[in-house]
């Protein structure tokens, strides 16, 4: 099958520096990112990543969030084994594109062929250069009245009802690298690390960039949102006197590339799509892996931490990796199991490094998942968004007669049963442990939003389906989320749990060790 992609017209009002245009990124080439300012949103979201699916299709963070057991390749490690499967050279996003234009309009531009591999919009972005084509589109200037307003809100950035929706649109659209550039110079992080000034704000621009603007959730708005819940959690007392420097710089970088270059897709999509992400990870923590190894890639490129000794920068790569790979689902029992051990023996010691640093990935999984625990209209928007990308990456299942992946059917789950069976069994046993660490009232906040926005998600379930008036009482027993959750893992894998379990965990499953 040949797929085409529609070449994307870019700005180019200045000339882009050398070094930037030569640019090799973890998988990907070139960059339009630029050392002197922030990106243009609309040229942000034309950005293609390294992974050639369709990006809009973002089943990942809930779909991993249900999973509990990890696939392991049933094939050796084969990292150039690209072409054995015929939906591997697919450009997902294409398809989506037209399956979801295709009835609306009859004519696009025209279209060519690229490389898979390539990064589309670095790629064309250097070409165009080297070839002068014009600029076509302005470049947008914030008004003074809007940033004066995103100061604002910056004033408020620890508040837990902070609207990273509305502190997006008034930067237009760099909420990341607005908010981490602030709260890295709030902390005096700057300024205690030397970091080179340029080197960051390059770096910031690129981790923004390298998030898919086209996905309705795990974009650079998700990572801001995620990286402002960190910021909450480091400011809580049982971490804020306890956590060095070294300890809240990777705290908020963790934060905010824990989904950098998400692709769009789950793993149980990458790996029976045969994708040489999950043979090369071995389909194990593909996408948590390729985030960490995605992350490091830009510091070692813009030589962020260039200037430190060669084993502290190393090091900190390493724990940069274990915090992202703390978020992977698949391994959400075995964490919460140890938390609560250490919660029930009392003995996390904060002076103990490995203590500290364990609590920062049991931090960074709760900012990961805490949409559920924020107020009603900011929550419904995220999990609106996220069961949009579930339902996309199931119409693309579907056109390509391949097995839908669990919740990702539109016909048969809602947003509700989505909700209450993702609040039941994974939400609620995190959050209750994070408040016997730390019972504060941004827990007790949290686990009050999180009560309300379950029943408000089993109200809507009952006024969409009259008659049904036990739907909502036993999300276990009869909601088809926590159904499916129960029997059938997002990565494809199936649980040893029933129907019916009065336990709040995570089915457990047989995943192999």
């Amino acid at each position: 099958m040949e797929v085409c992609y529609q070449l994307p017209v870019l700005p180019l009002d200045r000339p882009v520096p050398k070094h930037v245009l030569s640019r090799r990124g973890a998988i990907s080439f070139s960059s339009s990112s630029s050392l002197f300012g922030a990106p243009d949103p609309r040229q942000l979201s034309q950005r293609r990543g390294a992974i050639s699916y369709d990006s809009s299709d973002q089943t990942a963070l809930y779909i991993r969030m249900l999973g509990d057991v990890r696939v392991r390749s049933q094939v050796g490690f084969e990292p150039e084994r690209r072409s054995s499967h015929p939906y591997l050279c697919i450009d997902f996003r294409t398809l989506h594109t037209r399956l979801g234009s295709g009835s609306t309009s009859a004519s696009s531009a025209p279209e060519r062929r690229v490389h898979r591999l390539l990064s589309f919009q670095r790629y064309l972005h250097s070409s165009r250069l080297l070839r002068g084509i014009p600029q076509q589109i302005p470049l947008h200037i914030l008004d003074e009245d809007y940033t004066g307003q995103a100061r604002c809100m910056l004033e408020k950035v620890g508040s837990w009802n902070f609207d990273i929706f509305l502190f997006d649109r008034l930067t237009n659209g760099n909420s990341l690298i607005t908010l981490t550039f602030h709260l890295l110079n709030q902390y005096g992080l700057v300024e205690l690390f030397q970091l080179d000034m340029v080197k960051l704000w390059r770096f910031l621009v690129m981790v923004q960039e390298d998030y898919h603007s086209d996905n309705p959730y795990h974009n650079a708005v998700h990572a801001a949102d995620v990286t402002q819940a960190m910021y909450c959690y480091l400011r809580e007392p049982m971490l804020c006197k306890s956590l060095t420097s070294c300890d809240i710089l990777l705290g908020l970088l963790a934060a905010a590339t824990h989904d950098l270059d998400h692709p769009g897709v789950n793993q149980l999509f990458l790996i029976k799509t045969d994708h040489y992400l999950a043979t090369l990870y071995r389909n194990t923590s593909v996408l948590e892996n390729h985030h960490w190894k995605s992350a490091v890639g830009l510091l070692r490129e813009t030589g962020l931490f260039s200037h430190l000794p060669a084993e502290d920068s190393l090091n900190m790569e390493r724990q940069l990796g274990s915090l992202i790979l703390a978020t992977d689902i698949s391994r959400q029992n075995e964490y919460l199991s140890k938390f609560r051990t250490h919660l029930d023996l009392d003995d996390l010691c904060l002076s103990n490094a490995s203590h500290r640093h364990f609590v920062l990935q049991m931090a960074l999984k709760c900012a990961d998942i805490c949409n559920p625990c924020r107020p009603w209209e900011l929550s419904k928007q995220w999990s609106e968004k996220v069961t949009e990308e579930f339902f996309q990456q199931g119409d693309i299942e579907k056109k390509h007669k391949l097995e839908v992946s669990p919740l990702c059917d539109r016909d048969t789950n809602t947003v509700g049963n989505i909700q209450i069976g993702f609040i039941t069994y994974v939400v609620e046993p995190l959050f209750a442990e994070w408040a016997r660490f730390s019972d504060t009232r941004v827990s007790q906040t949290m686990l009050g939003h999180l009560g309300l926005n379950k029943a408000s998600w089993g109200s809507l379930q009952q006024e969409q389906t009259p008659g049904s008036e036990e739907a909502e009482p036993s999300t276990a027993g009869t909601d088809p989320e926590a159904t499916t959750a129960a029997s059938a893992q997002p990565d494809g894998s199936t649980a040893t749990a029933t129907r019916g379990t009065s336990s709040k965990e995570i089915p457990q499953g047989s995943r192999e060790s």
